[in-house]
C-alpha cells in the first residue's frame, strides 16, 4: 500500500470519526431517522449536583469502637455501602466521598436530580448497622459511665448541701430531679407501703425514725442513682403502715439499665457479611429468621469469637438494638449464624434485602443537609455553556486571523475535539460539574496550543524558503518535543490534583486530564492528517493563505 493510499484511508477515518462524534454530540441532526436517533439520544451526560440541582448530605462517622489502623478501611466500607444503597433504589448517580474535619471523619453524599431530601435520607438511614459483640464493657464505655456517675454524685451532694442550707426542697426537685414520675410534683411520692421502693429507699423511710418534714442527712445510693429523701408523715400500723415522702433523684448509668453496653465490640460487623436469607424454624413452621453467611475474614472472626465465648452469650445488634443474645454451645467454624427476633415475614425479607445491599461498618450521624434547586443548576449550566461557546469562538477567530487556511483546518479539528470530549462524557459515565466544565473550557485553549507551536514553526520554515508541504512536515517534527513536554507537565499536574484533591477539584482534574490527552490526539493525528490530505502543490504560490509571503521556496 503506497503512502497516498494510506493518507486517503487516514483521512476517511478522520471524516468517519467526525461524523460519529457529531451525531453523538448533537443527535437532533438525525431526528428524522427514529431508530438511530432513539439509540443515540439515550446517551446523556451525567450532570453534577451544581448543574442539575439535588441533595447534599454530610454525615459524621463514629469511629470510637474502630481500631485506629482500620478507620480508613471502615470509612471506605461505609462509602461503598451508601453508593450501593442509593444505586440499588434508583435514587440517582451519587457522589460519595470521605473527608476529615478536625478530629472527626465525615462522609459527604451528593445526589443530583433528587428533590425529596427525606427520601434520600431514608435510603441511607435504612441501611442497617449489624454488629456481633461479646460480654464485657468497652474501656471507653466504662470511662463514659464512670464520668457520668461521678458528675451525678457531685450534683446530688451539692443539692443536699443547698437543702441543708435552707433551700426549698420542692423547687429543687422540679428543677433537678431525674425521676419523671415525681419531678413535676416537686418530688412527691405520696403514701406507699413497705416494698414499693428499692431496699435502700425502704430502709430509710421505714427504719430510720425520721421526723415529719425532716430530710435524711446523707445521700442514699440505689441501682437507679443517688436519692435525697424527705420524710413527710406516716399513717397506719403493722402491715397497714404507709409512709408519705418526697425525693430528688440524680440517676446513674449501669449495665442493668443499658443492656446494650453489657457487650463490647469484637470487630465482626456487617462488612464481613457475604449473604443473608430468610429461613423458618421447623421446616417452614414458626417465626421467620435471618440466616447469614460470612466472608472469609468474617468466618475466621466468628470461629474465634465462638471459641473464646463457650457457655457465654454473643449479642447480635442491629442499629444498636439487641435482636438476640444466644448462648454459645460450641465453636462454629462454617461461618454461618442465625438472627432471631419477632419478625413478620415482610420485616424479615426487608431486613435480608437491606443486609445483602450492605450493612454499615460504623454508625453515622447526619450533621448537615442542603437542597439545591434545579433552577439554580439550570442557570449555572446555561452560563457555563455560553462561556464555553464564547471561548471556542474566540479561539477559532484567533486561529483564522493569524494562520488563515491553517487556522481554518485547525478550527475544524477543534470542533472534532469538542465533539470527542462530549462523546467521552456521554459514554464514560463521568459526572460533569461546574469545575469539570471549567477544566473542559481550559482544555479548549490547550487543544489549540499544540497547533500554534506547529504553525509558528511551519511559518519559520516557509520564510526560510521551504515549500508549504515540506514546512508542515518540518513544523510537526520540530514542534513535537515542545508539545510533548508541555502536555506531560499538564498531565502530571492534573494527576496530582486528582490524587490530592477532593470533590470539585477532582472533577476539574479529570476533565483537564482527558482534555489534554484528546488535544494531543487532535493536533498530532487529526490536524496533521487533514492538512497533509488537503494541502498540495496548489498552495505553493499562495503562501499568503498561511500568513507568509515567500518568493523563492525550496523544493
Amino acid at each position: 500500500m503506497n503512502m497516498q493510499r494510506k493518507l486517503q484511508l487516514k483521512f476517511a477515518g478522520v471524516v468517519l470519526l467526525a461524523l460519529i462524534v457529531g451525531l453523538i454530540s448533537y443527535p437532533q441532526a438525525i431526528s428524522k431517522v427514529p431508530p438511530v436517533y432513539n439509540f443515540v439520544n439515550k446517551l446523556k451526560i451525567n450532570l453534577g449536583l451544581d448543574l442539575q440541582g439535588g441533595i447534599h448530605l454530610e454525615y459524621k462517622a463514629d469511629t470510637t469502637n474502630v481500631d485506629s489502623a482500620k478507620i480508613t478501611e471502615a470509612l471506605q466500607g461505609a462509602q461503598d455501602v451508601i453508593e450501593r444503597r442509593i444505586n440499588a433504589f434508583g435514587v440517582g448517580e451519587p457522589l460519595v466521598q470521605t473527608a476529615k474535619s478536625g478530629n472527626d471523619y465525615r462522609i459527604i453524599v451528593e445526589i443530583p436530580g433528587v428533590k425529596d431530601i427525606e427520601q434520600a435520607k431514608n435510603q441511607i438511614k435504612e441501611t442497617p448497622l449489624l454488629e456481633f459483640k461479646e460480654e464485657g464493657m468497652d474501656p471507653q464505655t466504662q470511662q463514659m459511665f464512670d464520668s457520668f456517675n461521678a458528675q451525678s454524685n457531685q450534683r446530688a451532694a451539692a443539692l443536699l448541701a443547698q437543702i441543708k442550707g435552707g433551700a426549698n426542697f420542692e423547687e429543687l426537685a422540679k428543677a433537678n430531679s431525674e425521676d419523671p414520675g415525681s419531678k413535676d410534683k416537686g418530688g412527691d411520692l405520696d403514701f406507699v407501703k413497705k416494698g414499693a421502693f428499692v431496699p435502700e429507699f425502704d430502709k430509710i423511710l421505714f427504719e430510720s425514725n425520721l421526723k415529719p418534714g425532716e430530710v435524711y442527712p446523707e445521700l442514699v445510693e440505689s441501682q437507679f442513682g443517688w436519692h435525697i429523701i424527705k420524710f413527710i408523715e406516716a399513717r397506719g400500723e403493722g402491715d397497714s403502715l404507709e409512709v408519705h415522702s418526697e425525693h430528688i433523684l440524680l440517676s446513674k448509668r449501669t449495665v442493668e439499665q443499658y443492656p446494650q453496653f453489657k457487650y463490647k465490640a469484637t470487630g465482626l460487623t456487617g462488612k464481613n457479611l457475604k449473604s443473608a436469607s430468610v429461613v423458618f424454624q421447623s421446616q417452614g413452621l414458626g417465626e421467620p429468621q435471618i440466616s447469614i453467611r460470612f466472608d472469609e475474614e468474617g468466618t475466621k472472626l466468628f470461629a474465634e469469637l465462638t471459641k473464646n465465648n463457650l457457655s457465654k452469650t454473643i449479642a447480635i445488634l442491629l442499629d444498636g438494638e439487641i435482636l438476640s443474645a444466644p448462648t454459645v454451645q460450641s465453636e462454629i467454624t462454617n461461618g454461618e449464624a442465625v438472627i432471631t427476633g419477632k419478625f413478620t415475614l415482610q420485616e424479615a425479607k426487608k431486613l435480608a434485602q437491606n443486609l445483602n445491599t450492605g450493612a454499615l461498618p460504623l454508625p453515622l450521624t447526619l450533621v448537615s443537609q442542603q437542597s439545591i434547586e434545579a433552577s439554580l443548576g439550570t442557570e449555572s449550566l446555561n452560563k457555563s455553556l455560553i462561556a464555553g461557546a464564547i471561548g471556542l469562538g474566540a479561539v477559532i477567530v484567533f486561529m483564522l486571523i493569524f494562520y488563515r487556511f491553517l487556522g481554518l483546518v485547525a478550527s475544524l479539528a477543534l470542533l472534532i475535539y469538542t465533539g470527542l470530549m462530549i462523546t467521552i462524557f456521554k459514554m464514560s459515565g463521568i459526572t460533569l460539574t461546574l469545575s469539570g466544565i471549567a477544566g473542559f473550557i481550559l482544555s479548549i485553549g490547550m487543544a489549540v496550543d499544540a497547533n500554534v507551536l506547529i504553525f509558528e514553526r511551519t511559518k519559520e520554515e516557509i520564510r526560510n524558503g521551504r515549500t508549504v508541504v515540506n514546512s508542515l512536515d518540518e513544523g510537526f517534527k520540530r514542534a513535537w518535543t515542545s508539545i510533548r513536554d508541555g502536555n506531560v507537565s499538564s498531565l502530571l499536574t492534573a494527576s496530582v490534583l486528582y490524587l490530592m484533591g477532593t470533590g470539585f477539584v477532582k472533577g476539574f482534574a479529570v476533565t483537564l486530564f482527558i482534555g489534554v490527552v484528546v488535544s494531543i490526539f487532535t493536533a498530532v493525528v487529526i490536524t496533521r492528517t487533514m492538512l497533509k490530505f488537503i494541502i498540495s502543490d496548489w498552495i505553493h504560490e499562495r503562501t499568503w493563505l498561511v500568513g507568509v509571503r515567500s518568493k523563492n521556496p525550496k523544493s
